[in-house]
């Protein structure tokens, strides 16, 4: 297996536990508040990683196009957490975490279309799978 799928799923792992202890963290409080704490344990514990993984002299690699795109993914990943903490907190977590796994779909279009990324029979069948579930999940 490849070092990056070894990566993915990890990811999926963590991913997955985050809402349901999201929700439990979220017990009397406003998802606001609750997104707030979270990001700031999120930032510190990025932060300290950095500083012992990222080698000093990569810094000067660091270009105004890397800083641009990565603040801009910031901001979607902050609107998006702020969505999908309301979410959290107003509806199930089995249900609004199958709902969000739709983003799949548009990061697969957006690959596509933005990175020139090619498509394949597997791809355009699990895309179209992620949206019959998303579908159902709609219509239950």
């Amino acid at each position: 297996m490849e070092r990056w799928i070894g990566y993915a799923m990890v990811s999926m792992v963590f991913a997955g536990a985050t809402a349901v202890v999201a929700k439990l963290g979220l017990n009397g409080i406003s998802s606001e508040l609750g997104l707030a704490v979270r990001t700031s344990v999120v930032f510190l514990i990025v932060i300290a990683t950095a500083a012992v993984l990222v080698p000093r002299a990569e810094l000067q690699s660091l270009t105004a196009a890397n800083v641009g795109w990565l603040a801009l993914s910031g901001v979607l990943a902050a609107v998006s957490w702020i969505f999908y903490y309301k979410a959290v907190q107003l509806g199930e977590v089995s249900t609004v975490a199958l709902i969000d796994k739709g983003s799949v779909v548009i990061a697969l279009l957006l690959a596509v279309v933005v990175l020139g990324e090619q498509l394949n029979v597997a791809k355009v069948a699990g895309g179209i799978l992620i949206v019959a579930g998303l579908v159902v999940i709609a219509r239950g």
